[in-house]
């Protein structure tokens, strides 16, 4: 399973570029902010996205709570450098991947994910999933180790709404 290698990063963390070293399996808080559970703001559909990624019945929207980026500018500030949000287990995350996608998205829409990715892979194989996944971040560096998902998106990347072919 592929959560286990990244579970494993959280040992000694460098799951983003920032390579904070925390132990955040044992509860220590990384730089981002977040320990050894996902913590969320909220989740749903979502229409104020790219046409594209919204298509007729939105983008199942997920936002995760803190960022590893600290960008000041941020239009989710205080979602991502405040906190708001609660601190949820992997049954539940699975749960909401699901919820999303019974009500009929176009697509899973993870907003900020990178800090929080061995939790995303955790609970995206315990579900059975029958729509893309979006990437919705700027900060793409865990996306060459999910080479097993060819219909992931990143949405945000500087090089605009791009569909990521053949990850390696």
């Amino acid at each position: 399973m592929k959560s286990a290698v990244f579970y494993r990063k959280l040992e000694r963390c460098d799951i983003c570029p920032r390579t904070c070293g925390v132990n955040r399996l044992k509860g220590e808080k990384g730089v981002c902010g977040v320990s050894n559970r996902p913590i969320v703001s909220s989740w749903g559909p979502h229409f104020g996205e790219e046409r594209i990624l919204v298509g007729s019945r939105g983008s199942g929207t997920v936002f995760f709570t803190f960022c590893n980026l600290k960008c000041v500018y941020c239009q989710n500030y205080e979602i991502s450098q405040l906190g708001v949000g609660r601190e949820i287990t992997i049954e539940r995350l699975a749960e909401i991947f699901v919820e999303l996608q019974n009500m009929g998205v176009e697509n899973l829409n993870l907003v900020t994910p990178t800090h929080q990715v061995p939790f995303i892979v955790d609970a995206l194989e315990r579900i059975e999933r029958k729509i893309p996944v979006v990437y919705n971040c700027v900060d793409t560096s865990p996306l060459r180790r999910l080479s097993n998902w060819q219909d992931l998106w990143t949405s945000t990347c500087p090089i605009s709404s791009t569909v990521i072919r053949n990850l390696v």
